[in-house]
């Protein structure tokens, strides 16, 4: 059987169904910069959303968290000065602290998250503010429009599963195939998934055709 691969994420590519089930929207027209010398991104929609509401903090060096939060700041021009894969681990916590420890940091940020990093980040005593600057909404579908049985499906985010679910429910003959361990851990229980190589959508795509393969 040649399962469909289903990608679930706003930004389509080839070779894949894409199935756009989350979209952006902007909560602010202003970023509060006061008293505040360093900004921390976790995602790439939290770089692109910051920059369009305001340019000028390419001025300010980051810390990014996740291959492809790195990549957009470095396409886009910023300095990075911290690079870490994923947030966990106590080697990455001991190099904030080292590196952080004299900075004033801010936390640009969608309304929901997965990981509170600014309450890690305050227990060991870095300065850290934060500020919501979009929030997620879930895309509405038809149930015609739900994969069949079987189908490979990729989710690149808590959010993306969330709103998977929230439109067509869950089948225990899905296969999916996660961008990390934190997007997993959210997973129906019992369900068949497979992480990717690295936290990247065409590592996920390339996982997902080694198994429609095998």
């Amino acid at each position: 059987m040649n399962r469909a691969i289903y990608l679930l994420s706003p930004t389509p590519y080839e070779g894949v169904e894409n199935l756009p089930i989350i979209e952006f929207k902007s909560t602010t027209d202003t970023i509060n910069l006061k008293d505040r010398d360093t900004l921390i991104f976790t995602s790439k929609q939290a770089v692109t959303t910051a920059f369009s509401i305001n340019p000028h903090i390419i001025d300010y060096p980051t810390l990014s968290i996740g291959k492809a939060t790195t990549q957009t700041l470095l396409d886009l021009g910023f300095e990075v000065i911290h690079s870490a894969k994923e947030f966990y681990g106590e080697v990455l916590i001991n190099d904030i602290v080292e590196r952080f420890f004299d900075k004033k940091l801010l936390y640009l940020r969608p309304q929901e998250v997965s990981s509170d990093i600014a309450k890690i980040l305050r227990e060991i005593r870095i300065d850290i503010e934060e500020q919501i600057i979009y929030q997620t909404q879930c895309k509405a579908y038809l149930p015609s429009q739900k994969p069949p049985k079987g189908s490979i499906i990729i989710i690149t985010s808590p959010s993306t599963l969330k709103c998977f679910i929230q439109n067509f429910g869950w089948d225990s003959s899905y296969v999916v195939v996660a961008i990390g361990e934190v997007s997993s851990h959210y997973l129906p229980q019992n369900s068949i998934y497979h992480l990717a190589s690295q936290p990247l959508i065409e590592a996920c795509i390339a996982k997902a055709l080694e198994i429609q393969k095998s």
